[in-house]
């Protein structure tokens, strides 16, 4: 396996270029991660996920 980018890797790196930051309870935060882990998937994904369904909806 190649460790070097691919187009697609450099692209969706450019689109990812700014952070949020949001403060919460360490207890929800960390259920939250937890939960992510056992349902597979990372919750920065389910927060971008989020964001893009509240912008469609509401934008």
């Amino acid at each position: 396996m190649s460790a070097r980018k691919t187009d697609k890797d450099t692209k969706k790196a450019k689109n990812k270029d700014s952070q949020l930051i949001l403060r919460l309870d360490k207890a929800e935060r960390d259920a939250f991660v937890e939960l992510c882990k056992e349902m597979d998937t990372s919750a920065a994904r389910e927060i971008r996920g989020f964001i893009r369904k509240f912008l469609k909806k509401n934008g």
